[in-house]
């Protein structure tokens, strides 16, 4: 059977070529972003387990509480440690590594490195600490930035003493509300370490609890004292030990979190948007795609996933639904009434399909696009991984 033909929607945009982009030496980091429930573990699985078998020496991050990359690598189970992927079939040096992202053990590390182990061990006893590493708001993108970061650096030492290591980091970013969140951990952690009340907390306290909390009340009005009443002077005391435990690393944080982030903007670094085609997916890519032209970020194109196929599309929706018609006055003919009738909603959506990605093609004429279509059964182990990495690369 012949693939059916790309819609015309879509011929004035260019076409994604995947596999050189995994072929070429100079990319080293390929970032797979975009909207949650898109397809982006599935996608940044694909290209990685492609790149290796095509010779990279690949690893892949995944942010997916959900465990669906290990489960269709055929892992068990992944951790905040690489480990080798059994079953890829790597070409010459190749070799596939994967690993998902462990906030807290990542915290952790990033404070085992940069204090010294008694305050480190202060840091990891204090209750706010243990809330924060495990749940505070924006602390999954910054770690996943932290831990690309220290991917990159190690691949790097490994490198420039000889060793062999990846060379190709393929990430698949926190399924969070925003595809910006991602890009936005930085310049968020930066604006809290330097907001008034860290300051004020990070001062050394005062003789007693009762002048520090008239100090922090002075600071933040009315607000403090709703949150003493609602959650008690120990969870303040609790705050301003972390922060002045932690003052000596905060320097460290913002350091690497810029670095990142000129890491992100650096030749060698691919940005992937997936969307699917539906509004809310396309609409958070768009602003995706202009986010990163603002902040210089190379993007190297679009994967619309789960497009419709219709082969038979010389069969229009409306005169399959004409013929579902005359043949529903037939019992016989019912089974083909029926199947016309789904042929027509096919071609519906495809149609509709085809009109919203009309829209990003129209704005963004110069974003390669590739298609890949959508699948009966999700994918849960590498066969099925290599047919979606096959089908990128033939869009």
């Amino acid at each position: 059977m012949t693939p059916p033909a790309p819609s015309p929607h879509l011929r004035h945009a260019p076409g994604f070529d995947v596999d050189a982009l995994l072929d070429d030496p100079a990319t080293r980091i390929v970032v797979c972003c975009g909207a949650g429930g898109v397809g982006k573990t599935t996608t940044a699985a694909a290209l990685a387990l492609r790149a290796a078998e095509r010779g990279r020496r690949v690893v892949v991050l995944t942010i997916d509480p959900a465990r669906r990359l290990a489960q269709s690598m055929g892992l068990g189970s992944l951790d905040n440690t690489p480990r080798p992927v059994a079953g890829a079939d790597v070409a010459g040096d190749g070799r596939l590594d994967a690993m998902m992202l462990d906030m807290k053990r990542t915290f952790d590390e990033v404070i085992e490195q940069h204090a010294a182990p008694e305050k480190a061990a202060q840091i990891f006893a204090n209750p706010f600490y243990q809330a924060m590493s495990s749940s505070f708001a924006g602390t999954q993108e910054y770690m996943a930035m932290e831990k690309l970061g220290q991917l990159r650096a190690e691949a790097d030492a490994a490198a420039a003493q000889g060793r062999p290591s990846w060379d190709l980091i393929v990430v698949d970013t926190p399924p969070s509300r925003s595809a910006l969140d991602f890009l936005d951990a930085p310049a968020r952690l930066g604006s809290f370490l330097d907001g008034r009340l860290i300051r004020i907390l990070s001062a050394p306290a005062k003789a007693g609890s009762r002048a520090y909390l008239r100090v922090v009340s002075a600071a933040v009005g009315s607000a403090t004292g709703v949150l003493t009443k609602l959650l008690g002077t120990q969870i303040l005391r609790d705050v301003q030990s972390f922060v002045a435990a932690l003052d000596t690393v905060f320097g460290g944080f913002r350091e690497r979190a810029a670095h990142t982030y000129e890491l992100l903007q650096a030749p060698g670094t691919a940005f992937v948007v997936v969307a699917a085609p539906e509004p809310e997916a396309l609409r958070e890519s768009a602003y995706f795609v202009e986010r990163l032209a603002a902040e210089s970020m190379p993007l190297a194109g679009l994967v619309l996933n789960r497009v419709h196929q219709s082969p038979a599309e010389e069969l229009s929706a409306s005169r399959a639904v004409t013929a579902a018609e005359d043949l529903e006055e037939s019992a016989e003919h019912l089974l083909v009434a029926a199947l016309l009738k789904i042929h027509a909603d096919v071609l519906r959506r495809r149609e509709r399909e085809h009109a919203l990605a009309s829209r990003f093609t129209a704005a963004f004429p110069r974003v390669p696009v590739v298609e890949v279509a959508a699948r009966a059964q999700d994918v849960h182990d590498l066969a099925g991984l290599r047919e979606i990495g096959a089908g990128l690369a033939k869009g």
